[in-house]
């Protein structure tokens, strides 16, 4: 990850952006239809800076390893599985149940709440 830190006044102007999800002072989240569209572009040989420029985005203020590792990360995920494998994964993992025993008090709770 990237050691370029968003203070509040880059957050606010990354969030205003509509291909940005979320931001925290860390990271981004990008929308899974700027994913396409920068795979799009970058197949009509664009390069990564053009594309994020092209949408919005300030190369300067994200820094261009952001950039490489972003565009990186989802042509890997394209060659792979293709458009499907630029959707956030994150969204399904997160319905997954728990594969972790319960303890004894929390298997209580569990019990009761299903009555």
């Amino acid at each position: 990850m990237s050691k370029k830190l968003f203070n509040q006044t880059k957050r606010e102007r990354l969030a205003s952006n509509p291909y940005v999800l979320r931001v925290s002072e860390k990271s981004i989240t990008y929308a899974d239809e700027f994913k396409r569209l920068f795979i799009d572009q970058y197949l009509s040989v664009q390069s990564p800076r053009e594309i994020f420029e092209a949408n919005g985005f300030d190369v300067e203020m994200l820094g261009m390893k952001r950039v490489e590792q972003g565009a990186d990360r989802w042509k890997k995920a394209y060659e792979k599985d293709g458009i499907t494998g630029l959707a956030d994964s994150r969204k399904v993992a997160a319905l997954r149940p728990s594969k972790r025993s319960l303890s004894l008090g929390e298997d209580d709770c569990q019990a009761r709440s299903e009555d």
